[in-house]
């Protein structure tokens, strides 16, 4: 069936920062897209007021074609290069929100979400890239300023670059049914905001001490601005919910302290060294005979060790 100016308008602005009109287009990769980014912040949206002919077109054409769309290899498109550095450095800062607790982050789990979000950006409309090359760039990169945030930034750039460099149309595929595609998405989104809900729950003055920071710019611009309505109080209010937060933060790494009997000076070496040797003997596998016990010291254990692992504020004079 056709698709509808006059409808795909009436989606834009009903849900368009969901991505309603990429969905009704059978651009799925464009709405998780903007589900993840809330429209590209709005800013995507509001441009796409002018792109949506031309998407309507798209989509009515590649209805009717078996085979790719042009063949060859796409023009370079500096917007796409410059989204993909952007939504890479994005899901980037996510993960690190969201995952940065977990062992091996900075080689597995930091490349392998920028390189998705360059890869995301890089199947949107017609086009796509090459999955192995993009990720493989990604992974290969991330040892560069290991340990460090700044490591999002060559990972992203190295991801985009590689992902241009592979850009093809894509080949065209068997239409599935509506219900099919809500699901796929449905996962991809709960596998992206899952870990930083979870963050968010169990870990709120790390997540809120990171949100802090992305919130710069929006600081710095309605400074620029003059909002009369705006000034310091507003983030006044938000590190008086961070102090908050972060009480109940310091007294749960106290009492990790004293389920592992260390003192408050204690190096990583030495919080590392007696997790692992805590773990050993009390593993429910090695407790068979009192698994109860067993299972909540271990449970007491991990949750010391997640509130140690996690970067200690340092105290002014």
């Amino acid at each position: 069936m056709a698709k509808g100016l006059l409808v795909t308008y009436a989606l834009w602005a009903v849900g368009g920062p969901a991505g309603l009109h990429h969905l009704y287009l059978g651009r799925d990769s464009h709405a998780l897209l903007w589900m993840l980014t809330l429209g590209g912040g709005g800013l995507g949206w509001l441009w796409e007021f002018w792109k949506l002919p031309s998407f309507v077109a798209q989509a009515n054409r590649a209805q009717g074609q078996r085979q790719s769309p042009g063949g060859g290899t796409p023009p370079l498109s500096p917007i796409r290069f410059a989204a993909q550095m952007v939504v890479g450095i994005y899901f980037g800062l996510v993960a690190l929100i969201s995952l940065s607790s977990m062992a091996n982050f900075y080689t597995v789990a930091l490349p392998l979400a920028v390189g998705l979000g360059v890869l995301l950006v890089a199947t949107v409309g017609n086009q796509t890239s090459d999955f192995k090359n993009t990720l493989g760039a990604a992974f290969l990169t991330s040892p560069i300023f290991y340990g460090r945030p700044i490591a999002i930034l060559p990972i992203s750039l190295a991801a985009s670059i590689t992902a241009q460099k592979h850009r093809s149309y894509k080949a065209s595929v068997k239409s599935e049914t509506l219900s099919v595609r809500l699901y796929r998405l449905g996962l991809a989104y709960l596998t992206f905001t899952g870990p930083l809900a979870y963050s968010t729950l169990c870990n709120t003055a790390a997540t809120l001490s990171y949100v802090s920071v992305l919130l710069l710019p929006y600081r710095i611009w309605r400074l620029l601005v003059g909002d009369p309505g705006f000034n310091s109080s507003y983030f006044q209010e938000w590190e008086k919910l961070y102090e908050f937060v972060q009480s109940f933060q310091d007294e749960k790494r106290q009492l990790a302290y004293q389920v592992w009997g260390l003192s408050e000076g204690a190096t990583n070496e030495e919080i590392h060294r007696s997790y692992r040797e805590l773990v050993k003997v009390w593993h429910p596998d090695h407790n068979l005979h009192q698994t109860e016990e067993a299972q909540r010291h271990f449970l007491e254990i991990q949750a010391a060790y997640e509130a140690l692992s996690q970067p200690r504020k340092s105290k002014g004079p």
